[in-house]
């Protein structure tokens, strides 16, 4: 009697855990069928591409959500469509890492802007630190410090720059010419040996 009091007294005293309650609703949407692309949502190829209002897309049908395709627009589409016909538009190949380059035979950098830096790992490739340099329309030719392989940037940007316009006006200070730094104190013939 004494054990059965017990267990009673103990089964009071535990806790019992409470049923959670869950609401489940239900609810029915109806979606028509996709109507077929209209002739106005014809996605160019990357040959069609003459000019900047070639490069936006045609956008999503509606109640869809939009793919890469779809909705990049500007240097992101021009490179997603390159892609697509196998074409590297940015030429993200590395650089010849297989020989040294020399003042007579320099590696070549493009560029398409007015400065572009290059990473030199030696030759063979990963024989030192990556060592950034930085090539420039003013000076095109760098050599690295470590290794003396010499990279010089092929410019094959725009001639003329369309936003160049109307900065004749003193804006504050204007630097003619680079910043000085200790490379600044060499002479300039010594420069490209």
């Amino acid at each position: 009697m004494f054990l059965q009091r017990t267990a009673v007294v103990a089964a009071r005293r535990a806790a019992a855990g409470r049923m959670v309650n869950r609401n489940f609703t239900t609810s029915i949407i109806r979606r028509d069928a996709a109507k077929p692309a209209s002739g106005d949502r014809h996605i160019k190829k990357f040959d069609e591409v003459k000019g900047e209002s070639d490069l936006l897309p045609p956008g999503a049908a509606v109640g869809t959500v939009p793919s890469d395709l779809e909705q990049a627009t500007g240097l992101e589409r021009l490179e997603i469509l390159g892609k697509m016909q196998g074409v590297d538009v940015f030429d993200m190949k590395p650089l010849d890492s297989s020989r040294r380059g020399t003042m007579d035979n320099p590696i070549m950098v493009k560029s398409f802007g007015d400065e572009q830096y290059a990473g030199c790992t030696g030759s063979p490739a990963d024989s030192h630190v990556t060592i950034w340099l930085t090539t420039s329309r003013e000076r095109p030719i760098e050599r690295c410090p470590e290794c003396g392989s010499v990279y010089k940037m092929d410019y094959v940007g725009p001639t003329e720059d369309p936003h160049a316009h109307d900065h004749a006006h003193d804006h504050g200070e204007q630097f003619e010419s680079e910043p000085k730094s200790f490379a600044d104190f060499v002479r300039p013939e010594y420069r490209y040996r």
